[in-house]
């Protein structure tokens, strides 16, 4: 019993939310998210604040276990004892279906070397680093 009050202390709670579903409503003991302005460690009792999260893979540790989270560019924002995370996508580590991931990365790349004016570059270079991100989370994943 003193041990589960003492761990308590430790914690905070973490909800990923995406516009399709809960992806993430769970207390953990820190998190690692990718910020518009570089990597963000969060830990409990973190001043409040609100940022911008960009496409990156979300690390958090739960029970001594790290867990990763692949995401689009989002919000986020720390209140009390709470961190909500609103990216536009997000998807576990584990479920991350990685031949797809490496084919959307292929396509991407493909669409970047184009030199034609009718190519969008900027959507192909953000679609390469989520293809991206998918990769690193369920690589980070299969290592657990």
């Amino acid at each position: 019993m003193a041990e589960q009050a003492k761990g308590k202390w430790k914690t905070f709670n973490l909800e990923i939310i995406t516009p399709e579903r809960v992806v993430v409503k769970e207390e953990v003991e820190g998190v690692v998210l990718p910020s518009k302005d570089g990597l963000l460690g969060i830990l409990r009792n973190h001043a409040p604040f609100i940022g911008s999260l960009d496409i990156g893979v979300i690390k958090y540790l739960q029970d001594g276990r790290r867990r990763y989270i692949a995401c689009n560019e989002g919000i986020f924002e720390m209140t009390g004892s709470v961190l909500r995370v609103l990216p536009d996508t997000a998807e576990p580590g584990e479920m991350v279906d990685v031949e797809r991931a490496k084919e959307a990365q292929k396509r991407a790349e493909a669409r970047l070397k184009q030199k034609s004016r009718e190519i969008d570059h900027l959507r192909a270079e953000l679609a390469l680093r989520r293809a991206l991100a998918r990769q690193r989370a369920a690589e980070a994943a299969s290592k657990q």
